[in-house]
């Protein structure tokens, strides 16, 4: 078992999850209280249970907020995983180092939204809260899409990336929900920086 197998970009305080919401979030549960009528939870051909636009979404526009019982790590693990014949699935949000939201317990249709390497949307904290917004305009019908961006401190193996496949059928799939590591990363920047480098000499 990999304990980092959840989202881990945002960082929430227990402290900041009970405090007072801010007027973005007053406004993110405005618009969670009509989301029956703006997204809807149904069968995914991408994977399992997905979530779809029923209406036309602005970008930058909160869709959702991610919510689930807040509990800590030794509680998480010993909870996991919610599913024995899949144990790397679960509907743990990372908040910090101490907490984690188990949308399993509470959590509303967030908890549908698939992995996408070239996602629609974006898991963002506000005010000690994670909501989903769009990062584009987004259709009615669409399904939506953000990066999950798994970490796990184990070496990247072939078998270790086979646990976690990605389906998301992107040009830019990196075949696996997993993060990459910052050494990937620096090499994928050079390859581009490499690569536009070509391109600007062609040009000359």
């Amino acid at each position: 078992m990999h304990e980092l197998t959840i989202p881990k970009k945002y960082a929430v305080s227990k402290i900041q999850a009970s405090a007072p919401p801010s007027p973005s979030a007053k406004s993110a549960q405005r618009a969670s209280s009509s989301d029956s009528r703006r997204i809807q939870t149904r069968l995914s051909g991408v994977h399992g249970k997905g979530v779809y636009a029923l209406q036309d979404m602005a970008e930058g526009e909160t869709l959702i907020e991610y919510v689930g019982e807040v509990i800590n790590w030794k509680e998480a693990l010993r909870r996991h995983p919610h599913d024995p014949t899949d144990p790397n699935h679960t509907f743990y949000f990372h908040i910090d180092e101490d907490h984690v939201i188990d949308a399993k317990q509470g959590g509303n249709s967030s908890r549908w939204i698939n992995h996408s390497c070239k996602p629609n949307c974006e898991a963002d904290e506000e005010g000690g809260r994670v909501f989903i917004k769009a990062l584009r305009n987004i259709l009615a019908g669409e399904e939506l899409f953000y990066d999950y961006g798994l970490i796990i401190d184990a070496k990247y193996t072939k078998k270790l990336l086979a646990e976690y496949p990605c389906w998301c059928g992107a040009k830019s799939c990196r075949g696996t929900l997993l993060a990459p590591k910052d050494k990937d990363k620096k090499k994928s920047e050079k390859k581009a920086e490499k690569n536009a480098g070509k391109k600007k000499s062609k040009k000359v």
